[in-house]
């Protein structure tokens, strides 16, 4: 089963509750072993260093009891994957999500360097391996992990493409990392869900609140500059689409993200949309599927919801 997030808003939950929730997956071919662990206060190093990457991280001095599901085997780093502080504050990380080359280009990924032919070793950035580690035991709401994270992304910067979720009594917030170094976040909606597959989703964005206000929207401090100088924009309308600017459309996400997308909407709205025949609203090989949508009905958790 494919790495798979959903996100549901206050408002579009059963009990008034917020929900995420992420299938973690192993890689083709193997079966990656988990665990589930209580971190406390004193077990949280003050010095971090990636495996991935050899990055040394140097972390604040005042963690909160965690809970992590890590890797139950040692040698690939903690792989914390999702967990709950002892503030309330949900994290699961990562969705692995998709970019252009115009992106890479623009901001190429910090991967690491061994040292050879008499050149330094150069640390990479931080990846999913790092996440959950480095984050959620210092935050004290979702808003606020959206801006640890952002700020570790602007300083270290990364070395893949991730989609991450926080999430407190409140708010769910979703950030999206775009290039080495930048990166864009929005507040559900209370009354939405959100279904993501293995793809750049964010569909709409305001710039305007993002680097104002920031009421709904967050994102790195130039971003604005990095599209404008880069044209990453490829609005006609002015109608600015992050997952036209920043995301992929190619033959591999018809067959491992849309399908998806469309499944899962379809099974949570179908009267809202027309979902099949030839004069379907949208396919499995939609592009434009909506990132987010109002349920037909209030969502359960712990059981089937089609």
């Amino acid at each position: 089963m494919p790495c798979t997030t959903i996100l549901v808003g206050k408002k579009a939950s059963y009990d008034g509750s917020t929900m995420i929730a992420r299938n973690d997956d192993s890689g083709a071919g193997h079966y990656t072993s988990k665990k589930f662990v209580v971190i406390h206060p004193e077990e949280q190093p003050r010095t971090y260093k990636t495996e991935i990457s050899h990055l040394t991280i140097e972390l604040p001095d005042n963690p909160m009891r965690y809970t992590a599901v890590p890797n139950a085997e040692k040698g690939e780093g903690v792989w914390a994957a999702s967990g709950v502080n002892a503030a309330q504050v949900g994290m699961t990380a990562t969705e692995t999500i998709t970019s252009n080359p115009r992106v890479l280009g623009a901001d190429p990924l910090v991967v690491y360097q061994p040292a050879e032919d008499g050149k330094e070793e150069v640390p990479g950035g931080i990846g999913e391996e790092d996440l959950v580690y480095i984050v959620l035991p210092y935050i004290k709401s979702a808003r606020e992990g959206v801006k640890r994270l952002g700020s570790l992304l602007e300083q270290y910067g990364t070395y893949e493409m991730n989609g991450i979720a926080f999430q407190d009594h409140d708010e769910i917030w979703w950030l999206e990392t775009i290039g080495g170094h930048h990166w864009m976040a929005v507040k559900v909606p209370d009354d939405h869900y959100v279904a993501m597959p293995n793809q750049l989703g964010i569909d709409h964005f305001d710039l305007e609140d993002a680097l104002g206000e920031q009421k709904e929207y967050m994102c790195s401090a130039d971003l604005k500059e990095f599209i404008e100088i880069y044209h990453l924009d490829l609005s006609m309308d002015g109608n600015f689409n992050p997952r036209d600017a920043f995301g992929s459309h190619d033959d591999s996400d018809h067959v491992y993200n849309t399908p998806r997308a469309w499944f899962m909407e379809r099974c949570l709205n179908p009267h809202t949309k027309k979902w099949d025949g030839p004069d379907a609203d949208y396919t499995p090989v939609s592009d434009d599927i909506p990132w987010m949508m109002v349920p037909e009905k209030k969502m359960p958790a712990g059981a089937e919801i089609c």
